[in-house]
């Protein structure tokens, strides 16, 4: 996959922890190591976001709705 390059600034003491994940081999590089921070962020960002949003739901209202729809149907359809 394509990659670009970026500059970010970042807390000393933070740094220093991750590069001693570096030195320990948990992480090939320190670009690797934030790579896969991020992705980990946003995973659980957009997976929190549809979580609340399905919380918002109302059960028994999409069940009946749910029903509705399968009301005409007799029997499932033959394949």
């Amino acid at each position: 996959m394509p990659a670009d390059k970026v500059a970010i600034t970042i807390e000393r003491t933070l740094l220093q922890r991750l590069d001693r994940l570096v030195a320990q081999k948990r992480f090939p590089s320190r670009s690797r190591a934030i790579q896969e921070a991020v992705e980990e962020k946003l995973h659980r960002l957009e997976h929190g976001r549809l979580a609340r949003e399905a919380a918002k739901l109302d059960r028994g209202f999409e069940q009946n709705l749910a029903e509705e729809g399968m009301a005409g149907e007799s029997a499932w359809p033959e394949y």
